[in-house]
Parts: C-alpha cells; sequence; structure tokens
C-alpha cells in the first residue's frame, strides 16, 4: 500500500511492519515521537490499513507480536494461516464472505439505493469506471444492464473513459467503483461527468475518500476485512458485486416490460453457444 501513501505515513507503515511489539506498547503521541511524524498521521495510516483507529491498529500489533512470539505460522488473512487445511480454507474464506455481505447490505443507505435505481433507470446513457478489480466490477454492472436494453459502457482505457464522460448531459449517469476512494483514473472521468451536467453515482469504501466530491449518490460498501489481503482485493469485490446486483434488479423491476423481452431476445441470441457441437464423421 506504500503508493498510495504519504512519506510520512509510510514512515509509521515501516515502524509498525519493523517493531509490531514494541510499536504496540506505545500511545499514539509516542509512536508519532518515534517516527517523527503527527498524531493525525498516525491515525490517518491506520485508517488506510483499515482500521477504525489507532486504538485497533495497536491491539491487532499486540496480537501479531504474541503470534511471533509463539513460533505460529504466519497468517495469510487474520484467520487463514499458511499451512491450513484447504477445508479449513473454503469454510473460513465463505465464512469470511458471508459476513462482507452481511455488512455491506446492513450499511447500505437504502434511499441512496433507491435514488440511484432511479436515475439508472430513466438514463439515456450509462458510463461505469473502475479499474483493476473494481474494473472487473465495473464490467459486470455494465453488462448487466446492457442486458436489460439499457445502454451502458466502460472503458478498460482511463484516456478513453475521460473522452466519453466529456460527451454526457443531464439525463445521463455516469457510475464510479473504486475501494479506496482516491483512484485518479475513477476519479477524473467521475469529474468531468459531474460538471458535463450527468447524473453521478461511486460505490465506495470510504465515503469520505475524493470520489466523494463528484457524486450526486454515494452507496458505501463493507471496509471490515479490506486490510487483511487487500492486493486481491477480495473483500471490497465481494461488497461491490452485491451493491451491483441491488442495482440491476431495481432497475429491472421498474422496467420489467421491456427488461424481460431484451433479456429473453439476448438468451436467444446466445443460446445456439451453448449448445453442444455434433461430431465431425
Amino acid at each position: 500500500m506504500a503508493p498510495s501513501m504519504t512519506r510520512s505515513m509510510q514512515r509509521v507503515a515501516e515502524a509498525v511492519a519493523g517493531d509490531p511489539a514494541g510499536c504496540a506498547q506505545l500511545t499514539v503521541t509516542g509512536l508519532a515521537e518515534r517516527t517523527g511524524t503527527s498524531e493525525a498521521t498516525v491515525v490517518r495510516t491506520s485508517r488506510l490499513l483499515g482500521y477504525p483507529g489507532y486504538r485497533d491498529l495497536r491491539l491487532a500489533l499486540a496480537g501479531l507480536a504474541a503470534q511471533q512470539e509463539s513460533g505460529a505460522a504466519p497468517a495469510v488473512t487474520a484467520d487463514i494461516a499458511v499451512d491450513d487445511p484447504i477445508g479449513e480454507v473454503v469454510a473460513k474464506l465463505a465464512l469470511d464472505e458471508q459476513q462482507t455481505l452481511a455488512d455491506t447490505a446492513a450499511g447500505l443507505d437504502t434511499a441512496q439505493v433507491e435514488a440511484a435505481v432511479m436515475a439508472l433507470t430513466a438514463a439515456r446513457r450509462i458510463d461505469v469506471y473502475g479499474v483493476g478489480a473494481s474494473g472487473l466490477v465495473a464490467q459486470d454492472l455494465a453488462q448487466k444492464l446492457l442486458r436489460i436494453g439499457l445502454v451502458a459502457h466502460t472503458h478498460a482505457d482511463p484516456h478513453l473513459a475521460v473522452t466519453n464522460a466529456v460527451q454526457l448531459r443531464a439525463g445521463d449517469v455516469a457510475v464510479a467503483i473504486t475501494h479506496s476512494g482516491r483512484t485518479v483514473d475513477v476519479i477524473e472521468p467521475l469529474r468531468v461527468a459531474f460538471d458535463r451536467g450527468a447524473t453521478t453515482l461511486a460505490i465506495t469504501g470510504r465515503p469520505e475518500g475524493e470520489i466523494a466530491q463528484y457524486a450526486d449518490h454515494v452507496l458505501t460498501t463493507s471496509t471490515a476485512r479490506e486490510s487483511e489481503l487487500r492486493p486481491a482485493a477480495m473483500s471490497s469485490r465481494t461488497s461491490q458485486l452485491l451493491v451491483v446486483d441491488c442495482l440491476f434488479i431495481g432497475v429491472a423491476q421498474r422496467t420489467y416490460e421491456t427488461a424481460a423481452p431484451a433479456l429473453s431476445a439476448s438468451y436467444e441470441a446466445l443460446a445456439h453457444r451453448h449448445s453442444p457441437r455434433p461430431r465431425a464423421r
């Protein structure tokens, strides 16, 4: 996560990674003094790492220090060790994703979801932005909406995303998907769409992030477990897909008279591709 941190935040992260036991003994003031930073920087670093505050990070460091001292196998996530049998891995991941979905559902503002659904339903055109794992979720939303007859597109090239955002106007909708809320390649096209008068939606785990400045509606995903294996974007992807499915079903409900025939037509058009081909004699 270092590239997303300021240099002062990197110093805090390097300190806790290098000496979890020692840092677990420090107050927020003590850690700030040790790293030559400020208390605010320590708190911001804790939050970026996925903890509500420094107290929670300090508890996690104490747990890590105890694990290292005991000689237990290192954890891949908070509760999966490198020597866990695959059966336990499956069970633990299933439980984790179940909790992620529950957390996301509990935290979603249904009024914001309703407003987002209404905007998508009435849209002349829909652009969806996302990169990396969020880009895969963006593709999922765009193809779902396309199959029920809406004009929806996503763009893997960030330059093309901005170029298309310039063409948006009032009556169009732009959707940005970013867990961090700070992904420049997603923020930039959403900002352009916002300036052009399009209705803008943000699906993010950080509603206080920069992305919210350019979003008419913000849909918040779960952040509780993202720090455990962040490069794989496991929890963020799971929670984003839940939000996408909620939007899709909401739009399909409100456009059922046209959505149902469009969905049937797409199934029929692809049916021959799912039939077994006759063997050549």
